[in-house]
């Protein structure tokens, strides 16, 4: 074979691959808004389903962010995995508590400032590693969103109503960052929870009142 023959081999290998690429990140990002959108449902419905979907749909979204370079995002996955769980497991033992039953409420005053310090403290942590152990482009926005989320799931854990206005924060951020890293749908599905974020927020605070 040729020196022309490998380098056309060789080529048409590259663009083989690249092709590859491109089909998964499209069909991981097609299942990742399915399952969003299930996700999202269920939450809006504060239906205890939403664990096992939750549970479920990190495994998509940690090939999707591993394959876009977002690689807190995509160790974030496994602390949804057990945040999903420990969230079943939360709703379960609260619904079975006859003399006070967990239920949608307000978060305590108390709690603030400590999950304030809780924030910046992982914020810090996830931008250092970022930093200093990937190639990442947008370190500080990524450990912003992946801090928040980690403070959102367990505000959602215990059922307190504000988990909808740090999920807010969360998903105006992504949109941008998913746009920014080429995963459109995915960013469109963000658009979509930021909207379903303000109807989730209106639909708990009525619950709230009850």
């Amino acid at each position: 074979m040729t020196i022309k023959g490998i380098y056309f081999n060789s080529q048409f290998l590259i663009l083989n691959s690249q092709f590859i690429v491109v089909e998964l990140k499209l069909i991981l990002q097609i299942v990742g808004v399915v399952l969003g959108l299930l996700y999202l449902w269920l939450e809006y419905r504060a239906n205890i389903w939403l664990w096992v979907v939750g549970a479920i749909m990190p495994c998509v979204h940690c090939a999707l962010y591993y394959q876009s370079g977002l690689y807190a995002d995509c160790a974030m996955q496994g602390y949804y995995i057990l945040a999903g769980l420990y969230g079943l497991i939360a709703w379960l033992m609260g619904h079975k508590r006859k003399d006070n039953p967990l239920k949608i409420s307000h978060t305590p005053i108390r709690l603030v400032a400590p999950l304030m310090v809780v924030y910046g403290a992982l914020h810090v942590a996830i931008y250092y590693l970022l930093v200093e152990f990937t190639d990442s482009t947008v370190p500080f926005w990524d450990s912003m969103t992946t801090a928040l989320s980690m403070i959102a799931m367990w505000l959602l854990s215990r059922k307190y109503l504000e988990q909808w206005l740090v999920w807010l924060v969360v998903d105006a951020i992504t949109v941008g960052l998913y746009i920014y890293k080429g995963i459109p749908l995915t960013a469109g599905l963000y658009t979509l929870y930021t909207a379903l974020a303000v109807a989730g927020y209106l639909r708990w605070k009525r619950e709230v009142r009850r």
